[in-house]
């Protein structure tokens, strides 16, 4: 086994170990993946203030994102067909963020089932869901959560439709994998994937079929998700799901200042800045350019979080040091999942920790919850200067 250091390591690692279609629905975002690119190297544009002769002993990365405690603000964000990247893969990055004291996000396109994450952790999780149509099926799905001690629930706002993402079309992405004999030969040379996933029996959507009235099997999902997602959705209608539950609610995929001021007013706990890792919008600016703008709408009124282009502890220390209270890594840790299972997740987390951990250290902090944008050079018009700015309101 290779020495591990860097979120890169584990990538390369991936690549190797997962078939292509995987890999790419992973790795990829819509359109040119202008946004997808730009989620990441836009981190690479701010830099850190280094600070000499400052007490550094005895530091802490503990805090709480939504009054829950964390080891270090790093969520799991959501990710679609996880299970598809490592058998069982939902349950064991589920359990590495147990171990770690970080929270893990469930996707509602999950392979393993709310039942089945709630049933082999023992700490609660947070759900995701989407925007759809079928008031009974969302409703259940609020009450499984329920069920399984969900601590929160994370409404993803940004897929009313979904955005173009050309590598996926072209291999015909599905879950379970469809057997063409492309995808067969590729397959082949992924044997120890294809042992793991024959071991399994969750290899469908576990939140979904069985569940979602007339969807038994992945022909009956396909027609069931191309009507269900809500393309007349709007606030009054995210209003109707907040009523459907009543804990702790986080909205996903807020990119402008107005929509952070509407999720303030329909009761949310959190919003998430972000653009779906650039696989929705091609051409939205990165999710840290978006931050600060949404942070002056919305004051200290609702706590503020941020995914999108994460991919190191120093592009966690940098959006806390902009004023995020949490972070989400998806990315990060899929390549982590897929290269090395559940073990390979930990080590994604340590990766960012321990980032994290030296370089607020060299920027002359001990604490994280004491770090701010004095650490931070940013570039003049980082997060302004467009020529057609929005309305203040």
């Amino acid at each position: 086994m290779p020495t591990i250091t860097e979120i890169e390591d584990l990538r390369r690692i991936y690549r190797r170990r997962v078939p292509k279609m995987f890999y790419d629905y992973t790795e990829s975002g819509s359109w040119t993946e202008q946004t997808f690119r730009e989620n990441s190297s836009d981190f690479d544009r701010i830099h850190l203030r280094q600070r000499v002769a400052v007490d550094m002993a005895d530091r802490s990365l503990k805090s709480q994102m939504i009054g829950e405690d964390v080891s270090m603000p790093v969520a799991l964000a959501p990710v679609g067909m996880t299970g598809m990247q490592h058998w069982d893969g939902e349950i064991k990055a589920a359990r590495a963020a147990e171990d770690f004291g970080v929270p893990y996000s469930l996707s509602t396109m999950s392979i393993c089932s709310i039942e089945d994450v709630a049933a082999n952790t023992s700490k609660p999780f947070w759900m995701q869901v989407y925007t759809l149509k079928d008031d009974d099926f969302m409703q259940r799905l609020f009450d499984r959560a329920k069920a399984a001690n969900c601590s929160a629930a994370i409404i993803t706002v940004d897929l009313q439709l979904l955005g173009q993402r050309h590598r996926d079309i072209k291999n015909g992405l599905s879950a379970p994998p469809k057997l063409t004999p492309r995808s067969v030969a590729n397959m082949m040379t992924k044997v120890h994937w294809g042992l793991g996933m024959l071991s399994t029996k969750r290899r469908a959507f576990g939140n979904i079929v069985g569940h979602a009235k007339g969807v038994t099997d992945p022909s009956s999902l396909a027609s069931w998700t191309a009507k269900s997602f809500d393309q007349s959705l709007d606030w009054d209608r995210i209003r109707q799901f907040r009523k459907m539950w009543d804990g702790p609610l986080i909205i996903k995929g807020i990119m402008d200042p107005r929509d952070a001021r509407e999720a303030l007013n329909v009761g949310a706990d959190a919003i998430i800045v972000s653009n779906h890792g650039g696989r929705q919008l091609d051409g939205a600016i990165s999710s840290i350019r978006a931050l600060e703008p949404i942070l002056e709408a919305v004051g200290d009124k609702i706590e503020v979080h941020i995914d999108s282009g994460i991919r190191s502890g120093q592009d966690v220390l940098k959006a806390m040091a902009m004023g995020a209270k949490g972070t989400y890594i998806g990315r990060a840790y899929v390549y982590g999942l897929g290269a090395m299972g559940q073990a390979g997740v930990t080590k994604s987390l340590e990766v960012i920790r321990r980032e994290l951990d030296l370089s607020m250290a060299l920027c002359g902090h001990r604490h994280l919850t004491g770090v701010d944008r004095d650490i931070l050079m940013v570039p003049k018009g980082f997060s302004d200067g467009w020529d057609q700015a929005p309305p203040a309101a």
